[in-house]
């Protein structure tokens, strides 16, 4: 279930070894992106995409919009 968490909240999951997921198109990602980041772009987030990730770690998506 999709919860939405705070900076220090990121920063206690990525210690725990969080999976950090940015949905930004590739093009974005390439230009800059959080270390550590796996790229899922919204638009192929789908069951398929997201089946290498590991269960047994917490996943945080992120992205970034300007607008």
């Amino acid at each position: 279930m999709p919860t939405e968490i705070d900076r220090h909240s990121v920063q206690r999951l990525m210690m725990q070894d969080a999976q950090l997921v940015e949905v930004l198109p590739e093009k974005e990602f390439a230009e800059e992106h959080l270390p550590g980041a796996l790229n899922i772009p919204l638009s192929t987030l789908v069951r398929q995409s997201v089946a290498a990730l590991r269960q047994d770690r917490p996943v945080i998506v992120y992205c970034y919009d300007m607008q």
